[in-house]
């Protein structure tokens, strides 16, 4: 009997350990997988724009995944995927003389330019759905879908995104915000 005790323990102490393994090797790879890279510039930013850092962190792994070198089809460029004309728009608003586009590869000024954006953004719309939709299809659109009764029923906020792309891409953030917070938000 006392054998087959010390085999119990053994198993026991063994499928803890294993156990103990399986959850640092899973935890590791979710964490490399949602990283916090650019930290310092993203809680820098979101708290001087009064935006939700893991917002923030949400909509640049769903931009580029953390690739300051990222260009799309469109010529959006950087982490935050900023295109040419807003990010002269935004370098306008701010009072940026000598702005460069290339600037836009450099990761502050990326997020800088992109939480200064979602900032504008939701003082247009009081909804994080819409501020959402519209970083990815443009305030100028999401407007226009509030006007439209097929999309919108109470002109404030959006029942359907016509556009596809829009509305997988506000699914997509939702989710990635869920699991950021999920990772590291240890208030709640």
């Amino acid at each position: 009997m006392a054998k087959r005790h010390k085999i119990n323990i053994k198993l026991i102490l063994f499928l803890t350990v294993l156990l103990v393994t399986i959850i640092i090797v899973v935890e590791g790879a979710v964490n490399r997988m949602f990283p916090l890279k650019y930290e310092e510039y993203v809680y820098k930013y979101s708290y001087e724009y009064g935006l939700d850092p893991y917002l923030v962190f949400s909509i640049i792994k769903a931009e580029s995944s953390f690739n300051p070198n990222a260009t799309s089809h469109k010529n959006a460029r950087g982490l935050m995927q900023v295109t040419d004309d807003t990010a002269l728009w935004i370098a306008e608003m701010m009072g940026i003389k000598d702005f460069e586009i290339e600037s836009l590869y450099d990761p502050e000024t990326n997020i800088k330019f992109g939480c200064w954006l979602l900032n504008n953004l939701k003082g247009q719309f009081n909804d994080d759905d819409l501020v959402i939709a519209s970083y990815n299809a443009g305030g100028g659109k999401v407007n226009s879908w509030l006007k439209d009764s097929r999309y919108s029923k109470t002109g404030e906020t959006l029942n359907k995104i016509p556009y596809k792309e829009t509305d997988i891409y506000v699914k997509k953030v939702k989710n990635y915000y869920t699991i950021y917070k999920m990772l590291y938000d240890k208030d709640e």
